[in-house]
């Protein structure tokens, strides 16, 4: 069923949720884009817990449960989704350090980070209050540049044309009220919004789980019978202290 809180968000003409009205959740606006990002935010925890073994519960319960919410998003599309893909295609083979591909059971996924769909005037908007560093003139010497270079995305790949002249790209086109909706009630977990909430966190999790390599043991082992207490049947202290 529909979240009673989704009827205070705006509805354009044609049925289509207004990007940035009020969901009816306390600091939660309605998403401009909810697919592209959700597929990107999918896409790029399953690529991640590759690098975690297998036999990790942790990776076997978190890749069922993003691989059961993306083929539901994969099967909504917007109306003119295929004719914005092509136009993406396109562009992608001028300006590949913007895009993410991914290998899938269907061939290679292309994915538009969410951050490149975000206009510029927008981005902008969202200064969180920090000083800006003055800027140095003249030429920097070759330790500067090549500081330099590695902040601005320096690799075997890196084009310093594309730092000035980023792709403009058309956003995907809205899902429609009825298809927000539809992908509300299969997923189960409130809002689209708060269902993006969710991936980005465990998008996030994933990392520090890699980083932090939960999988091997411990330095120093846990003593014989820490865990028990836990299980059925385990034993329970009586004793009054």
């Amino acid at each position: 069923m529909r979240a009673g809180s989704r009827l205070l968000a705006a509805v354009k003409a044609g049925q289509y949720l207004e990007a940035g009205a009020p969901t009816g959740l306390t600091g939660l606006t309605t998403h401009r884009s909810p697919r592209s990002t959700l597929l990107y935010l999918y896409y790029s925890t399953l690529d991640k817990l590759q690098e975690i073994p297998e036999s990790s519960v942790y990776r076997q319960s978190t890749e069922a449960l993003t691989r059961h919410r993306l083929a539901i998003i994969e099967q909504v599309k917007p109306p003119g989704h295929d004719a914005w893909q092509e136009k993406v295609q396109a562009q992608a083979a001028e300006a590949p350090g913007y895009f993410r591909s991914f290998a899938t059971s269907k061939g290679t996924r292309l994915v538009v980070p969410p951050e490149v769909q975000t206009e510029t005037q927008d981005r902008a908007a969202e200064w969180d209050g920090e000083s800006a560093s003055p800027t140095l003139e003249g030429i920097r010497s070759e330790a500067a540049r090549r500081r330099q270079h590695q902040r601005m995305g320096g690799g075997p790949d890196y084009d310093p044309e594309l730092v000035h002249n980023k792709p403009k790209l058309d956003l995907e086109p809205q899902l429609t009220a009825e298809q927000v909706s539809d992908i509300e009630s299969r997923i189960g977990a409130g809002l689209i919004e708060e269902v993006i909430q969710v991936a980005e966190g465990e998008h996030i999790l994933a990392d520090e789980m890699v980083k932090s390599k939960v999988w091997e043991k411990l330095e120093e082992q846990a003593p014989e019978g820490q865990w028990s207490y836990f299980e059925r049947g385990g034993h329970t202290s009586t004793q009054k202290p």
